[in-house]
């Protein structure tokens, strides 16, 4: 039987065992948030919730990029796609439980998004600064600052009738902005006459494939089953604080064409680590990626471990 709990907002949410679910009509009935998390808390339900059609700009060190973007959600299931619209084509496309939120860079997951307001919380400081005028729309202004170097700082401005991120810009330990994206258009947005579906439980089974060092305040995100060669579970691990996230590829190199260099590369705004094992004869290329300070995918790929007999958990970080 499902039970509904509430959330600081005021927003129900129902949870069943293995899955819930949150009815998007809701924020249509929510006042203005009063605190700097009350305004994350409706951006992370809002990117959640919202169908639209928008044109973005995102600028950083590669030069400047415009895209198309859009959101829908079917049967509870949401599909977002962003296309380039100058240089190489590229599309990326997201369905599912489980996508990072591309428009905004939040990654909230295929969980509740606000069981990650008290992670942000414990490792991020979160004020609000000042309002503005995004894409022809009032928008109201977020800092939120890292409180350790494990992750970037981040400013977001949300749009203050919807909640909906217009802008965000990603922040080094140093104060440069690495990455700016912003919205130049955005038809109006449509609320979903439904409920979204998420996963209720992140739990990740053992896998021999273990992290000997994780950040602090980062926690597994449950994905599709690795596929496995040998018997040895490979493919795509997502690890996530609520705002940013990194990912961990394993794959055999059959042929040597499908190596990479190892050592730190730059991809755009994001880094790479890359490295290679010997596992039972065979060479595995280990890749740690995501928009998180270059040293700590490093130290995550070095501390990639591979223990079949051992499922212990990884060991957490101090900043």
């Amino acid at each position: 039987m499902a039970v509904v709990y509430l959330l600081s907002s005021g927003l129900a949410v129902s949870d069943e065992k293995s899955s819930g679910g949150f009815d998007c009509r809701q924020l249509d009935r929510l006042e203005t948030p009063a605190s700097p998390i009350g305004w994350l808390e409706r951006s992370l339900w809002a990117s959640r919730c919202y169908l639209f059609q928008a044109r973005g700009v995102r600028i950083s060190g590669d030069g400047v990029r415009t895209l198309a973007l859009s959101r829908a959600i079917r049967d509870g299931v949401e599909r977002e796609a962003a296309s380039y619209l100058d240089g190489p084509a590229v599309v990326y496309e997201g369905h599912g439980r489980i996508a990072r939120d591309s428009l905004s860079g939040l990654a909230v997951g295929g969980v509740s998004p606000s069981a990650s307001l008290p992670i942000i919380d414990n490792h991020y400081r979160v004020s609000l600064g000042g309002e503005s005028r995004i894409a022809g729309r009032p928008s109201v202004r977020l800092d939120i600052e890292p409180l350790d170097s494990l992750r970037y700082g981040h400013r977001l401005w949300l749009d203050r009738s919807t909640g909906l991120p217009l802008k965000r810009v990603l922040i080094d330990a140093d104060g440069q902005i690495i990455e700016t994206f912003q919205m130049t258009e955005l038809d109006q947005p449509t609320l979903y006459e439904g409920a979204v579906a998420f996963d209720a439980s992140t739990e990740v089974p053992p896998q021999p494939w273990q992290l000997g060092w994780l950040p602090t305040g980062y926690r597994s995100l449950a994905l599709p089953q690795a596929s496995s060669i040998d018997s040895l579970p490979l493919g795509h691990r997502l690890y996530s604080d609520g705002l940013a996230s990194f990912s961990v590829f394993i794959e055999p190199l059959a042929t040597p064409d499908r190596a990479l260099t190892p050592g730190l590369h730059r991809l755009g705004v994001s880094y790479a680590a890359v490295r290679h094992l010997r596992v039972a004869g065979r060479i595995y290329q280990v890749v740690v990626m995501g928009e998180v300070p270059p040293e700590v995918l490093r130290r995550v790929a070095a501390q990639v471990e591979y223990r079949p007999a051992v499922a212990s958990q990884p060991r957490s970080a101090t900043p």
